[in-house]
């Protein structure tokens, strides 16, 4: 197995988030972690849990969310209460009502809206379609997933589909009110990367230059984003290798980084295993050998909606149970309801 060399080094340090409302936003490799979710202070993993509504559309990678978000509550001792998840189904107090597969039927006569990468623009009405459902009136939370992001039109597709989702469903959003035809509760929508393809990340259309695109525009309209890339090219130490793909595997490593730390931790201790649903079965996240993966992108999962709940990570009172400062850039974020748009 090969270390990274200086230059990757150099690449990690610019990659590191930062104080300041440049980095304040995205979910990156550096937030993944069980550190920094133990660091959020239970009152905002509180209101997150009880407040948000979510509803969850994707195909294979985007298992790697939602699995590790119904795995997270039997980790440890009171997680079962802290990360309490439902999936489908009523809500149920003290858990986060979370609905996976939901938005797929709500598609328009003729288009695919199973992920983001079926048909580009097939989200923009079924996410439409399905807010102005009065069945779904208590969602405030929509995820969608892309397959592959390669070759997909993110700039002429994505970004503005996902722009007109806010202008429309976004607090002050042309369809948010209480007239005929409109929805009472405003919608927060949040971005995703796509995940690494080994040996294949470089290069306009492909993983690196598509997240580019999608943080460059996230920091410069200050909305939340998943980097779904960046946590699957850099290891437990911060380390990048921009050869990965989205299980770890790097030849410039010289193997799995993923699959060596989680064996060289404890399980129940450093990782959990993540599993099909609450309570289900143990499972891997789609196209993974290991369980660092998914419990790495709960972690980010988290920390978004704390934020949504109002926690700034820069505050010098922004301690979780367990003391710990957070040192990851936020500034002030008023809570708002959320649709979260993630990338495979």
């Amino acid at each position: 197995m090969r270390s990274a060399v200086p230059l990757f080094c150099t690449l990690i340090c610019l990659s590191l988030p930062t104080t300041g409302r440049a980095e304040q936003f995205i979910a990156d490799h550096g937030v993944a972690t069980q550190a920094v979710l133990r660091s959020i202070p239970r009152q905002y993993i509180d209101r997150a849990r009880n407040t948000l509504h979510i509803a969850y559309q994707h195909t294979s990678h985007g298992t790697h969310v939602a699995y590790g978000m119904f795995g997270l509550p039997q980790f440890r001792s009171g997680d079962d209460v802290l990360f309490a998840i439902t999936d489908g189904g009523p809500a149920v107090a003290g858990s986060l009502d979370f609905h996976d597969y939901a938005l797929a039927s709500y598609h328009a006569p003729g288009e695919d809206a199973s992920d983001l990468s079926r048909n580009e623009r097939a989200f923009i009405q079924a996410t439409r379609n399905f807010l102005d459902d009065p069945a779904n009136a208590a969602i405030n939370v929509v995820m969608w997933s892309w397959c592959s992001i390669t070759g997909h039109n993110v700039r002429g597709n994505y970004l503005p589909g996902m722009q007109t989702l806010i202008n429309e469903y976004g607090p002050g959003g042309t369809r948010i009110g209480t007239g005929p035809g409109q929805r009472a509760t405003p919608v927060t929508f949040i971005f995703m990367t796509g995940h690494a393809e080994k040996n294949n990340n470089l290069g306009s259309g492909h993983p690196r230059d598509q997240a580019r695109l999608i943080t460059d525009y996230c920091r410069s309209h200050g909305y939340y984003c998943l980097d779904y890339y960046d946590i699957d090219t850099h290891d437990m130490a911060g380390n990048y290798w921009q050869d990965a793909g989205d299980n770890g595997d790097s030849d410039a490593y010289g193997g799995n980084f993923y699959i060596d730390w989680q064996n060289s931790h404890l399980q129940g201790v450093d990782w959990y295993p993540n599993r099909n649903e609450p309570g289900g079965t143990i499972t891997y996240g789609a196209h993974n050998t290991q369980h660092i993966t998914a419990n790495r992108k709960a972690y980010a999962m988290w920390w978004i909606l704390a934020r949504i709940a109002g926690w700034n990570p820069d505050s010098h009172d922004s301690t979780g149970d367990t003391g710990i400062p957070s040192s990851h850039g936020a500034g002030h974020c008023p809570m708002a309801w959320t649709t979260l748009l993630l990338n495979n």
